[in-house]
């Protein structure tokens, strides 16, 4: 056997190992199966999730979680053993998601507005009042104004149907929120700029919530 062949297998030898290595840290990290721990970190994250972070999350190579979404996109959509699921599986702003079919918002909006009325919580109203003024907005930055975490709250006014998805940022792929027409309803107003003036409320000089600047 020439040197370069020799060189060549010991490569080999040491590649596989390093590959070994990480079956078995994968392993270690979790005994199941991979598609159940992505579909568990889809299952509740508010905003697309990155490949990377979503690799990190389950403790898998991202080639792996890379074809595992593959895989599960085909299985929603009633292309692989069982029928097309009444959720998708999409890829938006370059993060990961589980969203309701389009052709299902029907169904969805009906139950969601057939539900018996409650009044919001404390922390729902300030939510809702800094989504309004603040428009567009995404999770993160109503968190940081509120300095608590929102991500009960914003389910809860999707669900009451007070606030909707506008648009995922291109480059972050966070969620930006709004308002709906369901809101003004309920304010007995015609459009936001009937709200009051947010500006002599607040102590910190609004801090970004400037009187006249709705949209």
């Amino acid at each position: 056997m020439t040197d370069d062949s020799t060189a060549i297998d010991n490569e080999a030898e040491d590649l596989t190992a390093l590959e070994g290595d990480a079956d078995v840290a994968t392993a270690a990290g979790s005994e199941l199966p991979l598609a159940e721990r992505v579909e568990a970190i889809l299952f509740i994250v508010d905003e697309p999730i990155g490949l990377v972070a979503l690799a990190a999350a389950v403790g898998a190579p991202v080639p792996a979680v890379r074809q595992t979404l593959e895989t599960l996109v085909e299985d929603y959509d009633g292309r692989g053993r069982g029928p097309r699921r009444g959720f998708e599986l999409r890829e938006v702003g370059g993060g990961w998601r589980l969203y309701v079919r389009e052709d299902l918002d029907g169904v969805v909006a009906e139950f969601v507005g057939g539900q018996a009325p409650a009044r919001l919580s404390q922390a729902a109203l300030e939510t809702l009042a800094v989504i309004a003024y603040k428009q567009p907005v995404t999770r993160s930055q109503v968190a940081s104004i509120r300095a608590v975490n929102v991500d009960s709250v914003v389910r809860t006014l999707l669900a009451r149907g007070l606030i909707t998805e506008l648009f995922a940022d291109s480059e972050t792929g966070a969620i930006n929120y709004g308002t709906t027409d369901a809101l003004l309803q309920h304010l007995g107003i015609n459009s936001l700029d009937e709200l009051p003036p947010i500006s002599p409320l607040l102590d910190d000089g609004a801090d970004g919530f400037d009187e006249g600047t709705l949209r």
